[in-house]
């Protein structure tokens, strides 16, 4: 109860207040990040709650995820040594195609040469880092609280053979930890798979990843505890098939996910709705095909036949889809530039986000939820 005094009648009222259990629990974390870190000085209380308690940072990753209303559109551009962050709220992106509202930042993340890859999960960025020889590094950062570690090096690394390395990243449920997911390829040997968990500071080999090293197309797509890719294998006189690979993060074992009856020539994976989808384009159009349940052939729908625009020798990528049906992506332009564009499946227009006007040189766009997941320190 709060003391309330009367000054015309001298009296004094008790008014109600919420008990302080019920703001943490359902007022809290309701609110979007950037506030949350400004109310760090309110009380002692506050701050260790906000700062310190991974409990109340996974309710409060939960009620984004259900609200929706933290959710962002990020591109990441790398000029001068730099990383510059910009960010959207998607329905900004979505309802305001012509003047969306952009925030940028510059992330000051130890970065010596270019980003080969990025990977998204849970409000946390994994960057795999391109260097001379085709070493590979990565770093971990979470933009909404500004921080960032990087990981300890691969020892395989060193090996003369080497020729590349794979990033991903995800959410083991079953053991309550993010993995790192490293896949390195080599001449004319197996790619090597190693596991780092994040609290450790070592990295774990597993199985190695059971198709070729040349396989690998994208850095993966996180459902459920699994991480998920395309890739090729070897059916008879040289010939390749095309398969889904998905690895379970719990076992740490393999599996071959099922397709759906697609004939389209080019494919990438993607998620919506905690599901797995695939964008598989053709010269005409896009099609989108979702899993609704995992694993099960079955369950493959078509949601989407998008009129294909763009260089017509890369797959666009589906990047967000709203609840109305309107369907972001990005794609390779005629000038080979990678550009946005929103598709309304009701009326079949496409239209040109301006978020991209000034923005050259960025990487894959992705899905960004704002969290107050930590990190640990760098190695």
């Amino acid at each position: 109860m709060v003391l309330c005094s009367n000054s015309t009648t001298g009296t004094i009222a008790l008014l109600p207040s919420l008990p302080l259990e019920l703001v943490e629990e359902e007022i809290l974390c309701r609110l979007p990040v950037k506030i949350l870190l400004q109310l760090r000085c309110i009380c002692k209380s506050w701050k260790s709650l906000i700062s310190d308690d991974p409990k109340f940072a996974k309710k409060h990753l939960r009620m984004s995820k259900i609200l929706k209303q933290q959710q962002h559109l990020m591109v990441n551009v790398f000029f001068r040594r730099h990383l510059i962050s910009f960010d959207s709220p998607f329905s900004s992106v979505i309802r305001n195609v012509y003047k969306p509202t952009v925030t940028h930042s510059q992330l000051n993340i130890p970065i010596s040469n270019y980003i080969s890859g990025i990977f998204s999960c849970d409000g946390i960025l994994c960057f795999t880092l391109g260097g001379r020889g085709g070493s590979r590094s990565a770093v971990l950062c979470n933009p909404s609280l500004r921080k960032y570690s990087t990981l300890p090096p691969l020892e395989n690394h060193w090996k003369k053979e080497f020729q590349s390395c794979l990033f991903s990243f995800g959410y083991d449920n079953f053991n309550d930890v993010y993995k790192v997911i490293a896949i390195s390829c080599f001449k004319d040997k197996n790619s090597e798979v190693d596991v780092y968990t994040l609290g450790t500071n070592y990295w774990r080999s597993i199985q190695d990843f059971p198709y070729s090293s040349c396989s690998m197309y994208d850095s993966g797509v996180f459902v459920g505890g699994t991480v998920n890719w395309l890739a090729s294998e070897e059916v008879s006189n040289g010939s390749f098939c095309r398969v889904i690979v998905s690895l379970d993060l719990e076992k740490e074992s393999y599996q071959k996910i099922p397709q759906p009856d697609s004939e389209k020539d080019s494919w990438r994976l993607g998620i919506f709705r905690d599901c797995l989808c695939i964008f598989a384009s053709s010269n005409m159009f896009l099609d989108v095909w979702i899993m609704k349940e995992y694993g099960i052939k079955e369950s493959w729908t078509k949601l989407y036949n998008i009129p294909y625009v763009g260089n017509q020798s890369n797959c666009p990528k589906i990047v967000y889809i709203s609840d109305n049906d309107q369907v972001l992506f990005s794609f390779n332009g005629l000038d080979s530039k990678l550009k946005l564009a929103v598709y309304n499946s009701k009326n079949g227009n496409v239209k040109i986000p301006k978020i991209q006007q000034h923005i050259e040189g960025w990487t894959d766009p992705e899905v960004y939820v704002e969290s107050l997941i930590s990190l640990p320190s760098s190695y």
